[in-house]
């Protein structure tokens, strides 16, 4: 194995008490191995899979295939037709806390959507009467629209703005907010992807307030008895349990929900209920995530459609399901 930096092994050490686990999780990020592909199918499967599939872990939805790693999912017809979604299994992991959601979610807004793969997951599973999704950066846009137009996401919209404005226009008007929030992306290094200083206190200190400021805004937007999920793909607790403690302590009428079907994965950093998967586990490159419910009673406010597709950049009104 290489010399790891100090800066990993720090983090390694905040993550694990036992050097064994140390090593495995360094190991993992050093020298990366590859995960099986795994697709989400947006509609229908095939009555003959067009791939060889690994078994189902426990928590996997019946929507999802993880594939033996020699499949090149990305490559066959199906997918340019919109059948189907690639995607890491970390990311199924991370929106499995959706699966304990047992009541109507009408709207669901998507705060940081591209390219797409949690919102897509939550229209699969929930059935809303609307997706829509947001993204701030507008570079992004065009692969997140390209997305849901391939795989026939309808009805859905996309947004393009900074989260307060969100935070005033929609407020408790979303039955789920998603926040897979931006981060320093340490996960990366598990892919064999580069992420030039994802272990500096700095960048993770900077990703840290913005993700306070991103999840403090959408919790405006949850309506009452909503739920806001929040994840991340990186390790560093400052942009994780410390934030879900952030947010609990600036919103104390929302509640963290456990998630029954995740407690073998149940974070020890803290005493909430949040959940982490790590690169040495060898499903995915890693992940952390976290269900919370509004606990206020209350109306949720409506929000006309046509204030919705005043502010898309693209809205497809079609259901297909």
């Amino acid at each position: 194995m290489e010399n790891p930096s100090n800066l990993l092994l720090k983090v390694s050490r905040r993550l694990f008490d036992h050097v064994d686990q140390q090593a495995r999780f360094i190991e993992a990020l050093v020298n990366p191995q590859p995960f099986s592909p795994c697709i989400l199918w947006c509609h229908e499967k095939p009555e003959i899979p067009p791939f060889a599939a690994e078994i189902p872990t426990p928590w996997q939805p019946q929507f999802v295939d993880r594939l033996h790693i020699e499949e090149k999912p990305g490559k066959h017809p199906l997918h340019q037709q919109g059948y189907f979604y690639c995607l890491d299994f970390s990311s199924v992991f991370a929106a499995s806390i959706l699966l304990t959601i047992n009541q109507p979610v009408p709207l669901v807004f998507d705060m940081c959507a591209a390219p797409g793969g949690k919102g897509i997951f939550a229209w699969k599973a929930l059935k809303p009467d609307l997706l829509l999704s947001n993204e701030v950066i507008g570079k992004r846009l065009g692969m997140l629209i390209s997305n849901l137009k391939r795989c026939q996401i309808h009805p859905s919209g996309v947004v393009n703005r900074d989260s307060s404005i969100f935070a005033e226009v929609l407020s408790q008007s979303s039955d789920l907010v998603i926040v897979d929030a931006p981060c320093t992306g340490q996960s990366l290094l598990a892919k064999g992807e580069k992420a030039p200083g994802c272990f500096h206190h700095t960048s993770i200190n900077k990703s840290a307030n913005r993700q306070k400021r991103i999840i403090a805004n959408s919790a405006q937007l949850v309506a009452p008895q909503g739920y806001l999920a929040y994840m991340t793909c990186t390790y560093s607790p400052e942009e994780n349990e410390e934030v879900c403690e952030w947010l609990l302590e600036k919103f104390p009428h929302f509640q963290a929900v456990e998630v029954s079907h995740l407690l073998s994965y149940q974070s020890h950093l803290t005493t909430i209920p949040c959940y982490r998967m790590f690169p040495q586990d060898g499903l995915g490159a890693g992940a952390f995530t976290v269900l919370f419910k509004n606990m206020a009673e209350g109306e949720s406010n409506k929000v006309s459609l046509e204030t919705i597709t005043s502010m898309c950049k693209y809205y497809s009104f079609t259901k297909t399901e």
